[in-house]
């Protein structure tokens, strides 16, 4: 297996990642397969955890002196470590006959099956602990919503078809089992027995679903459908997890970044300034329909009349809420708006997971 780390020592190298949760060095679905990655490529680094930024798509990201490696950038922090020349476990396996398929089928059917899953199959306590456990409730469980009402946008699921999607999804997910663990039988790794980035990602997908998804999880059941999956991936998490962490070794615990995301504020502020004013919203059109109904109708081709002495209350009741709920946004975010993750002091002597 090829790499080549340059100028760098690979001791330098640090992955920021979500934090642990459920046996598993980190939780996170898009975390766990770079984590994987360096531990089949033999690659030192350090783990650390960032839970200041919980929906940042940056993380997770490999940093190095003034080198940083970003999940949004670059199709991922894998692919800048192999464009970069860092480390590369696949240059002997892209022009293998059926890679681009089996690609395909781990990054969208796959993926796109664990994030439903995650976020709108179960009753979502999983993701709540990996993403927004850090954050005091309220915060939290507004983050979640959000994010729950994006990951049916992104799926494409609406009121009237998300039977019809969900069916689909399943569907997918379970033609992309049977094809992997057709193409696995009773290999160790997915091509010609040599570890590559597809079995990081399919890893990380496996262990999550086995791990962090409740028993009652469909896409849970349907995995367990595969004796040669489960005995892959619970044989690789053996070698590549359990044996750095036994009770005589490091321990995983939650440590500060040496760095932060460059780019932009806190993105989950950004993010409950954007919630809050659409829930805002919400409730003042439910309560102008639910206190005054004629004003929530469509207006119909009738002659103009003066409003009642009723309706003129209501209406300006409904003034009134829009101006409190108006006003404590703006309490809320001067009060956030003091508070500044970036000036936080980190202590240099965390020194985080150390793996080689």
């Amino acid at each position: 297996m090829e790499q080549v780390v340059g100028e760098r020592e690979a001791e330098e190298f640090t992955v920021v990642a979500r934090k642990p949760y459920f046996g598993l060095p980190t939780a996170c679905p898009i975390c766990l397969p770079l984590f994987i990655y360096l531990k089949l490529a033999h690659f030192p680094f350090r783990l650390s955890f960032n839970s200041i930024f919980p929906d940042s798509d940056q993380i997770p990201y490999v940093e190095s002196g003034t080198y940083v490696a970003y999940n949004n950038e670059n199709s991922g922090v894998v692919e800048c470590l192999k464009k970069d020349g860092i480390v590369d476990l696949d240059s002997e396996f892209q022009s293998a006959p059926d890679w681009v398929s089996i690609q395909a089928m781990i990054n969208s059917w796959l993926a796109d099956a664990l994030t439903y899953e995650l976020w709108v199959g179960t009753d979502g306590r999983s993701a709540y602990k990996i993403y927004y456990s850090d954050l005091s409730w309220p915060i939290g469980k507004v983050l979640f919503l959000k994010q729950v009402y994006s990951v049916k946008q992104r799926l494409g699921i609406t009121k009237d078809n998300a039977e019809h999607r969900e069916d689909e999804i399943y569907r997918r997910a379970k033609i992309a089992y049977g094809a992997l663990s057709t193409k696995l039988g009773e290999q160790n790794f997915l091509f010609d027995d040599r570890p590559s980035s597809l079995d990081a990602t399919f890893l990380g997908h496996v262990l999550v679903t086995l791990h962090a998804l409740p028993d009652t999880s469909v896409l849970r059941s349907k995995l367990l459908e595969h004796d040669n999956i489960v005995r892959y991936a619970e044989k690789l998490k053996t070698e590549l997890i359990e044996s750095g962490s036994s009770s005589s070794g490091p321990q995983f615990r939650s440590v500060p970044s040496s760095s932060t995301p460059r780019k932009g504020p806190s993105n989950w502020r950004r993010s409950l300034a954007e919630t809050l004013f659409i829930l805002v919203n919400l409730s003042i059109e439910i309560s102008m329909v639910r206190f005054c109904p004629q004003l929530g109708s469509k207006p119909k081709s009738k002659p103009k009349r003066e409003k009642t002495e009723e309706e003129k209350t209501f209406k300006r009741r409904a003034k009134y809420f829009l101006a409190a709920q108006l006003l404590a946004v703006l309490l809320f975010l001067s009060v956030m708006g003091g508070y500044d993750s970036g000036d936080l002091e980190l202590d240099d002597e965390d020194e985080g997971i150390s793996f080689n």
